[in-house]
């Protein structure tokens, strides 16, 4: 009967030491998967940094540049009215980070970006437009 016990013991613990082998960490299989991507979220290093999705784009014109490095640009679009069926002009202005050195009146194309202070969540990327002086 002891001999039977040790058996059956020997054998589970072969199993337990297999299937303890076969297993992997999340990190391990994520690496044996994809072995250029790291296994973190949030670092964007080897080719993660490209399939990064599509940052919002805004085209407007330059309202304001007092600031250093910085440029309030504002957008306009059209909706319609619910109620009058009419196209009503809405403006927004965002804070945007400038190292091109924008002006007013200069039609700009800015993009989202990470927080770059309390209030600016945008950069210039391109001045499309030059003011007329």
């Amino acid at each position: 009967m002891a001999e039977e016990n040790r058996e059956e013991t020997t054998e589970t613990t072969r199993e337990d030491v297999q299937a303890a082998e076969e297993t992997t960490s999340g990190e391990n299989l994520a690496h044996r998967v994809a072995p250029n991507v790291d296994s973190q979220p949030g670092n964007a290093s080897g080719t993660e940094a490209g399939k990064r999705g599509q940052r919002a784009q805004k085209i407007g014109i330059v309202a304001s540049d007092k600031m250093q490095k910085t440029v309030v640009v504002r957008v306009d679009r059209l909706i319609k009215h619910p109620k009058y069926r009419r196209y009503v002009r809405r403006t927004s202005k965002f804070m945007a980070h400038d190292e091109s050195g924008a002006t007013i009146g200069d039609k700009v194309r800015i993009v989202e970006t990470r927080p770059l202070s309390a209030r600016k969540r945008w950069r210039v990327v391109e001045i499309l437009q030059k003011a007329e002086k």
